[in-house]
């Protein structure tokens, strides 16, 4: 997902995102929407099936 993507996300969330980075700002979002932030962490293995970062997230 592009940054401008992930920003008007996270403003309609009611997040400001400023100068956040990309991963900063992602766990931020997943917070608010009462998920666990983890964006970036996982190593090699997800279970969080559901997630619309996971493409983002997981290295390839």
């Amino acid at each position: 997902m592009k940054m401008t993507e992930i920003k008007t996300k996270a403003t309609k969330l009611g997040i400001k995102p400023g100068k956040m980075k990309k991963e900063a700002l992602i766990r931020t979002i997943q917070e608010e929407e009462g998920n666990f932030p983890c964006f970036g962490s996982a190593m090699e293995h997800c279970s969080q099936e559901d997630c619309c970062w996971r493409e983002d997230c997981l290295p390839v």
